[in-house]
């Protein structure tokens, strides 16, 4: 990771407007590009595997999300980027496939704002052991879909705000 990561700042339609610092445009609410992963694998139902982000992410720590999420750097492709930053960040090597992309806002306690024209990716695994990195994971767990909605359904403080608009276009393209 460099030293000042930088996203690329995008109008609703994922129309290219420019760069801002990561962390500047969080702050000033800056619509920007964003992935989310779904590592996905058959088992008798779909099983997605989601991670738990470490304590010291500077928005939604500790929540529950899609396999991996992050932002390109300038001039990056999104499916290159996602496989760059789930090596990185999950100790995964997979082929990615875009599925679609969506727009959210979300606003959080501490000032940032997500305000991303966000990207899903899937893809599944070849080798099950991977070891994460524990600066962006706190945890990770397999959980089937049936079992994942009704954890949903009971607790959805526990889930990022953009899991489940990126849960339910997955969805779209995986068998339950």
């Amino acid at each position: 990771m460099t030293a000042t990561e930088h996203v690329v700042l995008v109008d609703q339609d994922d129309n290219p407007l420019g760069t801002a610092e990561k962390l500047s445009a969080h702050q000033m609410g800056l619509c920007h590009r964003a992935f989310s992963i779904f590592i996905v694998r058959q088992q008798v139902t779909t099983e997605i595997l989601l991670q738990q982000r470490a304590a010291g992410k500077y928005h939604s720590p500790g929540l529950w999300t899609n396999t991996c999420c992050s932002h390109p750097r300038p001039n990056e492709d999104i499916v290159q980027a996602g496989e760059r930053r789930l090596q990185e960040e999950m100790g995964i090597t997979a082929s990615l496939t875009w599925v679609e992309k969506f727009h959210y806002i979300a606003q959080f306690d501490n000032g940032l704002t997500e305000n991303e024209v966000d990207h899903v990716l899937m893809g599944s695994l070849t080798d099950e052991l991977f070891e994460v990195d524990p600066q962006e994971v706190k945890d990770y767990r397999w959980i089937s879909l049936p079992d994942l909605h009704q954890e949903i359904a009971n607790q959805p403080e526990k889930f990022t705000p953009w899991f489940k608009q990126a849960l339910d276009i997955l969805q779209k393209f995986t068998r339950n």
